[in-house]
């Protein structure tokens, strides 16, 4: 009877778990989808050491694999979930994507993490660039085919495998080194799940071994007796008959010497006194061919052979079928833990798996950090003049101003690589600008900014607006750069034309003759201030006896009546048909264009600039290169810097009070660079 009652009883309990069981994994199997979408992908980047530092030791190496050990501890404290809830987990990943040749390490974390794996990973590695990915990777390709193994620990999980603490190499060589022979149209990837084991049970049990070892056990025979089954053992004790014990083997037992095993007692100690972790190891390939998946697959499985131990514990592949591709793939994509594939190893056995790459690492086509990120200035203001940005450093966001207004009066220069933001910056500051009410003027070879500009014009400010478009062949503006108002003005406007000049063209086919030419033809034009004459008539100089002739009518400068009626008037034959040529070929370009001709063959300006500054009006040059001619918008760019220059200088007349701030932006600034510009930055900047 006590034997029917202890079966029914032990039927009881195997129905009860077996009722548990079903209802833990149908939560927990719905759990582990919701967990791997509630989850954020990050995209770790070192930045590229190509050389290792002289002197450096294996030992140095450690110190820095070591690190991750580090960043891994942070993981130990995931909130705890409820009864039914999935137990949160991190996915560490290193992966060579289809599409692309780069090696790519990740991590995944609970969206609670967000904010704090940053922190985690530069509070160690202060110069690692931590990437949110919007758009998660993939390894497969399209039309290829897929293998896939797990790697699950031969041996009992109290007994450690080989680290990078016993290894002469870096164990994430062997794996990157694979994972570096990989075509662009393959992929592959390593994936290790882990969660912490809280209260770890597997470190009490090899607490008790330890016991049992002082007491003389083996390591082997400890491990055995802490780690059997207590269920299974029930069950044994139930079945088993009954069996006399022979006094006389009981005694030679009792006989037996019993030795401390040390060097066992130290491979487990080293196991369990490092923080532990569940762990799932897949390792994923994807290629054209079947042969050339398992191919990938085989070497890097292979890798793995490093962390074997001998006579203690190893890391054995396990192939997945053809029938459970298809799960794993899922499991894989979705980052599930599975418990059949878990591995319990501490932080140095993970760290030896997974760490980032360091200086010793010399595997090709590593992604890595092209730049580092540094803190911005602790005096950094929180208000100011005009907003230029926002610094996020470290998730941290902070604001930048210009301090003062004096701050935002000095020059501001913005390079950088293309697409990387200059022109919006720009605009940003014009828009500003605007908005507070300053007198702006924008210079753009493109035109993209003017339209942006002016999309953003506020109402009050619409009757301030000057708009230069050279190609409005309807309503054309004039601009002469022969205009002006004082005759320090009138030398300056002849010297930048000289210079224009020499901008447009190369120097060796200007020369000093070119100079003394041009130089005379413009200031016989500029003698009569109330009617000066335009570039287009520079060629009519040469060519018109007339028209000279009424020129130098108002010419009083002595030197400039004594070229054209003595050196020109002597120049004959082949010398004075040269020099004709010779100028007027420069010069001819832009008055044979009708849209250059109607705009710089104007005696008077549309504009004038210098009232555009004292009354803080908004002048906009679209000077872009696909209407109006690359040479012409820099001819023309060049022309309105000097003017402004002109306009500027002018200004010394005024009181330094009743002089109002006014902002130049030019784009694409190396364009329109004279001597005029060096003049701005230097002088005209109190003006």
């Amino acid at each position: 009877m006590p034997f029917i009652i202890s079966i029914l009883i032990l039927v009881s309990i195997i129905l009860l778990i077996a009722f548990f069981a079903t209802l833990f994994y149908e939560k927990n199997d719905k759990n582990s989808v919701f967990s791997g979408l509630d989850s954020v992908l990050f995209l770790i980047m070192m930045p590229k050491q190509e050389f290792k530092k002289e002197g450096e030791t294996p030992k140095e190496e450690k110190a820095i694999i070591f690190q991750m050990e580090q960043v891994l501890t942070n993981f130990l404290n995931l909130k705890q979930p409820s009864f039914f809830g999935e137990k949160p987990s991190i996915a560490l990943e290193i992966a060579s994507q289809t599409g692309g040749s780069d090696i790519s390490f990740y991590i995944s974390v609970p969206k609670y993490l967000e904010t704090s794996l940053e922190k985690y990973v530069q509070g160690i590695y202060p110069k690692a660039v931590v990437k949110k990915v919007p758009q998660d990777y993939t390894v497969f390709e399209p039309k290829g085919y897929t293998s896939a193994a797990y790697l699950k620990l031969k041996g009992n999980p109290l007994f450690p495998i080989s680290t990078y603490q016993k290894l002469e190499k870096d164990p994430l060589s062997q794996i990157t080194n694979n994972l570096s022979k990989i075509a662009a149209d393959e992929g592959a990837a390593l994936q290790l799940i882990i969660r912490p084991i809280p209260n770890s049970k597997i470190k009490r049990m090899g607490e008790k071994v330890l016991e049992k070892m002082k007491e003389g056990e083996s390591m082997n025979t400890a491990v055995s007796e802490v780690t059997k089954n207590p269920f299974v053992e029930i069950i044994s004790e139930i079945f088993k008959p009954a069996k006399k014990q022979d006094p006389e083997s009981l005694k030679r037992e009792q006989k037996k010497e019993k030795h401390f095993d040390q060097s066992g007692y130290d491979t487990i100690q080293s196991k369990i006194q490092k923080q532990l972790f569940e762990t799932n190891i897949r390792v994923i390939a994807s290629a054209h061919t079947l042969d050339r998946a398992e191919e990938i697959l085989g070497h890097l499985t292979g890798s793995f052979n490093q962390f074997s131990l001998f006579g203690t514990n190893s890391l054995n592949p396990k192939k997945i079928s053809k029938n459970q591709i298809k799960k794993f793939v899922y499991e894989f994509s979705f980052r599930v833990f599975n418990e059949g594939q878990g591995n319990i190893l501490n932080v140095e056995e993970l760290a030896s798996i997974y760490h980032f790459p360091t200086q010793f690492t010399e595997t090709p086509y590593i992604q890595s950090a092209k730049t580092t990120e540094i803190a911005p200035p602790i005096d950094l203001p929180n208000e100011g003049v005009n907003l230029i940005g926002r610094v996020n450093f470290r998730g941290e966001e902070k604001k930048v101003h210009f301090a003062s207004r004096e701050d935002r009066r000095r020059h501001f220069y913005v390079i950088g690589q293309t697409g990387t933001g200059k022109s919006t910056l720009l605009r940003e500051m014009i828009r500003q600008d605007i908005e507070n009410g300053e007198g702006v003027a924008v210079i753009d070879p493109h035109g993209e900014m003017i339209e942006h500009t002016l999309e953003n014009i506020p109402k009050d400010r619409v009757d301030d607006v000057v708009l230069f478009e050279p190609f409005d062949l309807d309503r054309p503006m004039g601009l002469n750069m022969l205009e002006y108002d004082t005759p320090e003005q009138k030398d300056f406007a002849v010297q930048e034309m000289i210079a224009i000049f020499y901008k447009l063209f190369p120097p060796e086919i200007i020369g000093p003759m070119f100079e003394h030419y041009m130089r005379n033809a413009m200031l016989a034009l500029m003698a009569d201030k109330d009617n000066p004459g335009t570039l287009v008539e520079i060629p009519k100089m040469f060519t018109d006896p007339a028209f000279l002739q009424a020129r130098l009518a108002k010419v009083s400068d002595p030197v400039v009546r004594s070229f054209w009626t003595k050196e020109w008037a002597q120049t004959t034959g082949s010398t004075r048909s040269d020099m004709l040529g010779y100028v007027v070929s420069k010069v001819g370009r832009f008055i044979e264009n009708e849209m250059m001709r109607n705009i710089i063959g104007q005696r008077h300006s549309g504009f004038d600039l210098a009232k555009v500054m004292d009354e803080k009006k908004i002048f906009l040059a679209n000077l872009s290169k696909g209407l109006t001619g690359e040479v012409n918008s820099s001819l023309l760019g060049l022309i309105l810097i000097s003017k402004m220059q002109m306009a500027a200088m002018r200004r010394a007349r005024m009181k330094e009070s009743e002089r109002s701030d006014f902002y130049l932006y030019v784009d694409e600034f190396q364009n329109f660079t004279t001597d005029s510009i060096s003049t701005i930055l230097s002088e005209a900047r109190k003006y």
